[in-house]
């Protein structure tokens, strides 16, 4: 057996401040959207570069307040273009871990946390 990626699924209850969160502020690309009916909840996968994170509106998928960490390369550039786009619900800072790495913590709407490091 060899594992190839792995691939979060985070809760979501408001796809217009998810798209708003994921796509416009963190700059995700939404790969693509499932719904088996109109009416019923949303299942969507997002990328940017080489992570994928599925987000979903179905209860039974996962729990809202899962926290994910994410390496990056440039994470003060990173830190420094959110802080630009002076969000009202979000002004992550940069944080030195005891273990040499640097985190920028954000809160999505529902409150799972995403932690960039590097």
């Amino acid at each position: 057996m060899k594992l190839q990626e792995i691939v979060p699924i985070l809760r979501i209850f408001d796809v217009k401040k998810a798209m708003e969160f994921y796509i416009d502020y963190l700059e995700f690309n939404v790969d693509g959207e499932h719904r088996f009916e109109a009416d019923l909840p949303l299942y969507i996968q997002i990328s940017k570069n080489n992570v994928k994170i599925h987000l979903s509106e179905h209860y039974g998928d996962c729990c809202p307040g899962a926290a994910i960490r994410i390496q990056v390369i440039g994470i003060k550039e990173f830190q420094k273009n959110l802080m630009d786009k002076q969000n009202n619900y979000s002004r992550p800072g940069l944080e030195s871990t005891p273990w040499g790495s640097e985190e920028c913590c954000v809160i999505d709407p529902f409150g799972n946390r995403i932690i960039f490091y590097e």
